[in-house]
């Protein structure tokens, strides 16, 4: 039998001989560990997303934070509420400039210490943005033109019939040209004349002096179970938005635990039809609309904020897909291209303090891949801004039970 093996040069450099079929399998073992070693391992580490402080934890909850650069100095600055004040903080140092103090003088409603939610609008078209809150009152406070002046902003009532306004955003949804007020009324029928509803506020022509806004319920009686964010956009491709809500359910808010969306009629003052996405969906709270997946079909992207899991559903025909079945109390949602991809990705943030903050990166084709950027973060509004004009998009949180607000610095470099 031969041995096609190496010879030994000397006896003192003396060399096993391997057989031929011997190395073969040798190297099939080492290729095969390696393989194994590989597919073990995580995939390329994102770099970390730097956490900034914005506002130490204050005596109550903070629960919404809004953005603007207000007084046009290239810096963004910061508008909440807390311990019973609306506070604008300057940037870049965050100085805390209060612009309002809440007084059961201004409502029929007592108000809480902090706003449920908040948005940006400018409700006066002077070209600057008001704020725009829920604090048991939707109301709005107008910008000064100069806003770190110290003297209160002016207060005005939006709408203090509905209650349990957990949302407000803003859309055209009559397509005239100027944006309106999207409202949730989530109280029951001993609270509110309007229980379990969802409505649309419209601009008064003369703010200043209008006592109320004009309102329109879209969704009467027809949003029950405690109602949480809603969606804005055209769903059905008929060039009307049409607008989705999900709400949390539970023992104290029966009817609820669903996701759903309703349809915008020709007259976007009457009834809208309503189309349930999916029910038996425990802590239902969040549901925007987008084309995720490129096929030119909107879909929707959702968390269950109080109870947990982040999904979407696949348009036209809005199949349930789950992205993070884990992921515990995502109780706020944004969507945003947070890698430049072209793509909406998502991100969200645990209402707790012992919650973890993680965006969401979108393939282009709605295969997702979780990055967890920060932990020990509760947070009940997540918002996509560029916060230190780099021209990508950062993340901001207002932290709900962790009373603060922060700022994670997004890595990626245009």
């Amino acid at each position: 039998m031969l041995c096609h093996c190496r010879p030994v040069a000397d006896k003192t450099d003396e060399v096993k001989l391997v057989p031929p079929y011997m190395a073969q399998l040798l190297l099939v073992v080492t290729l095969t560990s390696i393989f194994h070693l590989l597919s073990s391992m995580p995939a390329t580490a994102q770099p970390p997303w730097k956490k900034h402080i914005i506002k130490r934890p204050a005596l109550g909850m903070i629960n919404s934070a809004v953005t603007d650069d207000f007084d046009r100095d290239g810096h963004m600055d910061v508008l909440t509420s807390y311990d019973g004040e609306v506070v604008l903080l300057k940037g870049p140092d965050w100085k805390p400039h209060p612009v309002h103090t809440f007084d059961p003088k201004n409502s029929r409603n007592k108000p809480r210490g902090a706003c449920i939610h908040s948005c940006l609008l400018d409700v006066d078209g002077d070209g600057d943005q008001d704020f725009c809150g829920s604090n048991n009152t939707v109301f709005w406070l107008e910008c000064p033109d100069d806003p770190f002046s110290g003297k209160p902003w002016t207060y005005r009532v939006v709408d203090d019939e509905i209650l349990g306004t957990h949302c407000l955003i803003t859309g055209d949804v009559d397509r005239d040209g100027t944006l309106d007020l999207i409202a949730n009324s989530g109280r029951a029928e001993n609270a509110t004349a309007f229980p379990d509803s969802l409505t649309w506020l419209e601009v008064p022509e003369d703010p200043h002096d209008a006592k109320q806004w004009s309102r329109h319920v879209f969704a009467e009686r027809d949003a029950p179970g405690g109602s949480h964010y809603t969606g804005f956009g055209d769903v059905n491709g008929d060039s009307r938005p049409d607008i989705a809500c999900a709400a949390k359910g539970g023992e104290n808010f029966p009817g609820g635990q669903w996701f759903a969306w309703w349809e915008q009629p020709a007259d976007p003052t009457g009834v809208w039809e309503k189309h349930l996405l999916a029910s038996d969906e425990p802590g239902a709270t969040n549901i925007l609309p987008a084309d995720l997946n490129g096929d030119d079909h909107v879909d929707y992207f959702a968390t269950r904020g109080h109870g947990q899991g982040v999904l979407w559903f696949k348009g036209p025909d809005f199949a349930q897909i789950e992205i993070d079945p884990d992921i515990e109390s995502p109780h706020c949602l944004v969507l945003a291209d947070f890698d430049g991809d072209g793509d909406l990705d998502g991100a969200t943030c645990s209402k707790d303090p012992g919650g973890e903050t993680a965006w969401y990166e979108n393939d282009g084709k709605a295969d997702f891949q979780k990055h967890v950027i920060g932990t020990d973060q509760g947070s009940y509004d997540i918002r996509a801004v560029d916060m230190d004009a780099d021209s990508d998009l950062d993340l901001l949180i207002a932290g709900h039970t962790s009373n603060n607000i922060v700022w994670f610095e997004n890595p990626v470099k245009p």
